[in-house]
């Protein structure tokens, strides 16, 4: 370590001496003249060699180990007039040169100023123009032309994305085919933990996108990125500093059809500059207080012995739904002298969900047989059940889901000498989901006959002759869930000149990154009897609430029934010991109980070498150390707590990238990469746990044996800028995962297959019964490829000034995937099966129309069925069936500062459906209804 020490010191001392012969620093800051917004990917370039450098997110640009001397710097950014400038260069000084452009709709014979939108569009294109790697980056106002109220949501319209829905809102990211476990989300570079208990994945509908200044999504990565992102990595960048006084406000309302409920929204932004613009500062929030709910229908589908496809098991459920998202930020920036700038970020992000839930099952189903062993008729059980929660201001009789995820951050900018930077960053990040005082009442009625009225597509039991005084108490139950996730993160990175090829850049960067994660999940779950029977003696005798199917959107056909009402549950005084008795149930809680430690050590090299004018080549190497540490509980006899088990792992993994451009002309850009990355297994899914829920016939175990996948990834991508800002392009992608782990489902789980899988557990599943059971596992291999195409423009090329004010954005995806290794429930390997997630066609298209006061779009999304689960065979396997939204918003500028606007979602009114096996055999179809909002926003 001694010898390591003196290496290092004596190699920076040589650095810095170096610095010091005949040579300086060129910095300052590209923005726009009219707003002052700040100009990132401008290209800087100096007039010796291919000398040049790109402005970065808050516009600033620098020059090292610039000979001294007379220059002339000359600044081009698509959208905006070239601009030159004259700066003289003094040995070991740091000559400071800023540019403030024009767009270039300012010439002598127009002075018709770039929209909001086109001057977004300018901010994003010249950004992903001059990135080194594959990536799609999309500006707060490109965001603003779609009427997408979270990240997820924003996310959905970029080439080869696609989200998957919870409650009608986008949640996890599937980019290229692969799931959200197998790609990152950072903010501003820092990693967003997950509140989830079970995954790693982050809740894209937690952030909303007005507090987001842009998006970028990395689908190739280099050295000095965190490589656990097979698919692509997201950065989520909030507003930095302005570069002078910003007021902006926002305050809208809107409807829910499907609830006849109310939606308000509000938002507020204000930036400066102290202290002689030594000091910045940005403050931004948002809230958005949101009634809705949803009408779903489920079902499980079986086979019996003679071959026969049958439902043993449907729901149909009436959901409640308020979601109230708040969320602040801060950004403030100090500038040290010209040569050290610290900057300090915060945000913090808190949801509110509180849920209703009132759900009709229809389980046990036992098919009835004529001579011909065709299905004649049903029975089975019948259950209502109403989930809520205690009447306090918090819950306020629903299930309250309580989800914050904060991070904060402090960073320095160094220049140490002329030939020498310096960047370091400290983090810390929390995610936590608290779900206080769950409440769930359920009356349950057994031996019932069933008729089957509907079809596999819209399947529909009835119940004959049906006496809501026969259904009786079945359980009481209340939990207190608690999962929490931290991560502490260090980054420290060196960049210095270094050119193999005289007259051209050339730079190496090197560095390392420390990340220290932390996970508990601690739930909690109590069921309750009355003492006295009588007191709940039938669902029939209690204040109960009545749901006709009326206005369900699956059908009227379906009727919810019978419940418990909400205020009642929420009213049961469950801690009174004289009127209710109380009993843990170990089987509920103690196996999904964990804590997890994971300690990434990290180090790169980057070597950035342009060959010529025209080409340009990335090499890296970086080195990922990981340390997991993992306890669960031992559990026996399903409910008994006989200890805790540690499970400890460590593993190195060694990943080059290669990454080459070519600037074929002035606006054509070719890329062409190699890259390796990795996807860590889930915490969860590592355990040596076995959980079982008697109750609902489900068994899921955990897997100590999984392996980390790994990925060599392959990608080529063209790109035509247009001057008039706008883009064409196109590219392919290859991707081979090997250890790739999957989601292993098999829905007629026997007694026997327990037995040969756990044969040192007490066996649960009575003879003769099917269960669920589901496991993370390997698969061998799986290889992905795919193209995607897209191009956005105003097409300001046609005559006239309606036709000129048109405007396109479209582009389309195609996917495919192979995989091997997987297994059915006999043990055998599959043949021909894809990949989960991957979804073979993705395309979004857009038309908008906009002049000087008015713009309005017209938007469409539609996303082909893919393969979500893994079945224990064909049967079994669960399809997340094809999507189509259909949006629409318009806005009107009344004043230099003010403008209204009117915004309308899901206008196809698209469900949420699975399907099991076939496309006509449906396993949940979940329906929303459209959306709308109308409000105004103030831009100072």
């Amino acid at each position: 370590m001694k010898t390591l020490f003196t290496s290092v010191l004596v190699f920076f001392t040589m650095l810095l001496c170096q610095a010091q012969q005949g040579s300086g620093v060129i910095t300052g800051k590209v923005m726009e003249k009219i707003t002052k917004a700040s100009l990132p990917g401008a290209t800087v370039r100096l007039n010796i060699g291919n000398r040049y450098t790109i402005s970065d997110q808050t516009g600033d640009y620098e020059f090292l180990k610039v000979p001294v001397g007379t220059y002339t710097v000359e600044v081009v950014y698509m959208g905006y007039q070239l601009q030159r400038q004259t700066v003289t260069v003094a040995r070991g000084e740091n000559a400071t040169i800023n540019f403030s452009l024009e767009d270039a709709s300012h010439r002598m014979d127009q002075v018709e100023v770039m929209s909001d939108r086109v001057r977004g569009q300018a901010r994003a294109l010249n950004q992903q123009k001059n990135k080194s790697n594959i990536t799609n980056i999309i500006s707060s106002d490109q965001v603003g032309r779609f009427p997408d109220a979270n990240i997820g949501e924003a996310l959905r319209r970029v080439p080869g994305i696609t989200m998957q829905n919870d409650q009608g809102e986008a949640r996890n990211i599937i980019i290229r085919g692969l799931a959200p476990e197998l790609n990152s989300v950072m903010l501003n570079g820092d990693r967003i933990p997950s509140a989830e208990g079970d995954n790693r994945r982050v809740q894209m509908d937690l952030i909303p996108s007005d507090m987001i200044s842009s998006i970028e999504v990395n689908k190739t990565l280099t050295s000095d990125m965190d490589a656990d992102a097979i698919g692509g990595s997201v950065n989520l960048i909030t507003r930095a500093s302005p570069n002078g006084e910003r007021i902006s406000a926002t305050l809208s309302s809107g409807y829910n059809p499907i609830r006849d409920k109310a939606l308000y929204t509000g938002g507020f932004v204000y930036g400066n500059r102290f202290a002689k613009s030594t000091i910045g500062m940005v403050l931004s929030g948002s809230y958005n207080n949101n009634i809705y709910g949803s009408d779903n229908v489920e079902a499980v589908w079986a086979k019996d012995k003679f071959g026969n496809a049958f439902i043993e098991e449907t729901d149909i459920r009436k959901y409640d739904v308020q979601r109230i998202r708040r969320s602040v930020a801060a950004a403030f920036d100090f500038k040290l002298g010209q040569n050290h700038t610290i900057f300090a970020n915060a945000m913090y992000n808190w949801r509110d969900d509180r849920e209703n839930r009132y759900r009709m099952r229809i389980d046990d189903i036992e098919p009835q047989y004529n001579e011909g062993n065709q299905i004649t008729g049903y029975k089975g059980r019948i259950g209502f059940q109403t989930k809520g929660g205690i009447d306090n201001d918090r819950n306020k009789m629903a299930r309250l889901e309580d989800q914050r995820v904060q991070n904060y951050s402090l960073r320095g900018e160094h220049l140490l000498a002329s030939n020498l930077d310096m960047d370091w960053t400290v983090s810390y990040s929390k995610a936590r989901e608290y779900r206080p005082n769950e409440r769930y009442m359920l009356f349950r009625q057994s031996g019932r006959t069933f008729d089957f009225a509907g079809s596999s597509e819209f399947p529909v039991f009835n119940a004959v002759n049906f006496d809501a005084n026969a259904v009786s108490l079945n359980t009481i139950s209340e939990n207190n869930d608690l999962t929490e996730e931290s991560e502490l993160g260090a980054k420290l990175n060196f960049r210095l000149p270094l050119s193999v090829v005289a007259g051209q850049k050339g730079r190496l960067r090197f560095g390392g990154r420390l990340r220290v994660k932390d996970k508990d999940r601690n739930n909690m779950f109590t069921t309750y009897s009355p003492i006295n029977s009588a007191l709940i003696p039938n669902l029939g005798s209690i204040p109960n609430v009545f749901f006709d199917g009326k206005n369900f959107q699956a059908g009227e056909q379906y009727v919810p029934g019978l419940f418990a009402s909400r205020a009642y549950l929420a009213s049961l005084n469950l801690t009174n010991g004289k009127v209710f008795t109380g009993e843990e149930d170990p089987t509920e809680f103690l196996a999904l109980n964990y804590s997890a430690k994971e300690n990434i050590y990290a180090g790169y090299l980057r070597w950035d070498q342009d060959i010529n004018d025209k080409l340009s080549v990335i090499t890296g190497l970086r080195l990922e150390h990981t340390k997991i540490n993992y306890t669960g509980n031992i559990i026996e006899n399903e409910e008994d707590l006989a200890g805790t088990r540690s499970s400890k792992n460590s593993y190195t993994d060694l990943l080059p990238s290669v990454a080459v451009k070519y600037q074929a002309k002035e606006d054509l850009v070719l890329r062409g990469a190699f890259t390796t990355a990795l996807a860590r297994p889930n915490y969860y899914a590592l355990t040596p746990f076995v959980g079982i829920v008697a109750g609902d016939e489900q068994i899921t175990a955990g897997n100590p044996n999984l392996d980390a996948t790994n990925a060599y990834n392959l990608d080529f991508m063209a790109e035509q800028y247009f001057k008039s800002v706008g883009l064409l392009s196109g590219g392919v992608f290859y991707k081979r995962l090997n250890n790739f782990i999957y989601t292993y489902a098999d829905r007629a789980y026997t007694t026997e297959k327990f037995a040969n899988d756990f044969s040192d557990l007490a066996n649960p599943i009575p003879e003769g019964e099917q269960w669920a059971f589901t496991q993370s596992r390997n698969g061998e291999s799986v290889n992905v490829y795919g193209f995607e195409v897209a191009v956005q423009r105003q097409l300001d090329f046609l005559p006239g000034r309606f036709l000129s004010g048109f405007g396109v954005y479209a582009n389309y995806t195609f996917t495919k995937s192979k995989a091997k290794g997987v297994a059915n429930s006999d043990g055998e390997l599959r043949e021909d099966m894809t990949l989960p997630g991957t979804a073979p066609h993705m395309l979004n298209a857009s038309l908008s129309w906009e002049n000087k006061r008015f713009a309005a779009r017209i938007s469409a999304n539609y996303t082909a069925a893919y393969i979500d689960e893994l079945g224990g065979d064909a049967f079994g396997d669960a399809f997340y069936d094809k999507q189509f939204f259909l949006d629409a918003n318009a806005s009107f500028k009344v004043s230099k500062v003010a403008r209204f606007f009117a915004e309308a979602t899901n206008l196809t009114n698209q469900p949420l459906r699975y399907y099991q096996g076939v496309s006509s055999q449906t396993r949940q179809m979940e329906y929303y209804r459209p959306r709308y909002n109308f409000g105004v926003k103030f831009d100072f």
